[in-house]
């Protein structure tokens, strides 16, 4: 792991060297994004800084670089986009980044917080995309669509993203057409949505009266559910830490029989094995033991050298 006490340009310097295998397996994929310098595990936490095609993002959550060091970044990347976390700017140009041949546009600056494509979710999408031939997919927490674009990439009959923010998946609608994939989008919160697909009352939380629109049963081959830390809504809470079978149950009941599950855990106090473990009893509660768990392991521009990353995927069957 590199030093604390390392300047800012060494320890960039080294990161580069750690992926340089693992750049040239993504440009031979026709990938030309990635993280080029992991802060939190490369000796400056509360800086990340990403490639996104022609664009370098830095974003910046605390301990800001200082002039020369922002300076010495540029020299050796080239122009950079500086983003502190939270800070309003105007929106910036859209660019185009492609992951494994897919094009998708991106934009430094918007009106949310967040980069239109989480790239240490990569793996998981190609292996959405090499699992998705012939099969209906769901992707729940969609967001903007991206790993939805590998399912219809890779041969999906049906791939429905859902997310509650028809502004994000907007975004989608968007990378769907710049790459002729067809997908279909449904804006509505998870909780009302996936209940009513696996016939489950939505019930909701004290006090709330209001009916969801209506959502007809509905079963997948295959379900992809990447939820956010923390989220409330009237028909339920999204607590990846405290409650994450809450999430998983409904979504579980909705898949065919044979399915696959692909579920995300980006909580950093989470440990894989417990997590995984609650997932099954879950599963066992529901009365479809798990018959199968697939670890999908991160790559090296997100480094992790204490073997316990903050994003965890598996694939439950």
């Amino acid at each position: 792991m590199t030093s604390l006490l390392q300047p800012l340009s060494v320890a960039l310097a080294e990161a580069t060297a750690r992926r340089a295998p693992l750049c040239a397996q993504l440009a031979a994929e026709g990938t030309d994004t990635w993280r080029i310098f992991h802060g939190v595990a490369e000796g400056r936490p509360g800086l990340s800084i990403d490639r996104y095609g022609p664009l370098v993002l830095a974003q910046i959550w605390f301990d800001p670089p200082s002039a020369a060091e922002r300076a010495a970044v540029e020299d050796a990347l080239g122009p950079v986009f500086w983003r502190a976390r939270g800070e309003v700017l105007p929106t910036s140009p859209l660019v185009e980044a492609r992951e494994g041949g897919l094009r998708f546009g991106v934009r430094a600056a918007h009106d949310g917080i967040d980069p239109f494509l989480f790239l240490d979710l990569r793996p998981a999408r190609r292996w959405i995309r090499q699992n998705s031939a012939g099969k209906s997919v769901l992707n729940a927490f969609a967001y903007t669509c991206g790993a939805g674009l590998a399912a219809a990439a890779g041969g999906a009959a049906r791939v429905l993203n859902l997310d509650h923010a028809a502004r994000w998946t907007a975004v989608g609608v968007e990378n769907s057409a710049r790459n002729g994939l067809p997908m279909e989008h449904l804006a509505l919160d998870y909780f009302a949505a996936v209940r009513q697909m696996a016939g489950l009352p939505v019930g909701g939380r004290r006090g709330q009266t209001r009916r969801p629109p209506r959502v007809a049963p509905a079963r997948f081959d295959l379900i992809i559910l990447d939820p956010p830390t923390l989220a409330r809504s009237p028909w339920g809470t999204v607590d990846i830490v405290e409650d994450y079978a809450s999430l998983f149950k409904p979504a579980w009941l909705a898949l065919d029989e044979g399915g696959a599950l692909l579920a995300t855990n980006h909580a950093p106090g989470v440990m894989i094995d417990d997590w995984v473990s609650r997932c099954r009893r879950c599963a066992e509660k529901a009365g479809r033991p798990v018959r199968e768990v697939e670890i999908i392991d991160g790559e090296a521009d997100f480094p992790s050298f204490d073997g316990a990353p903050p994003l965890k995927v598996a694939v439950f069957r």
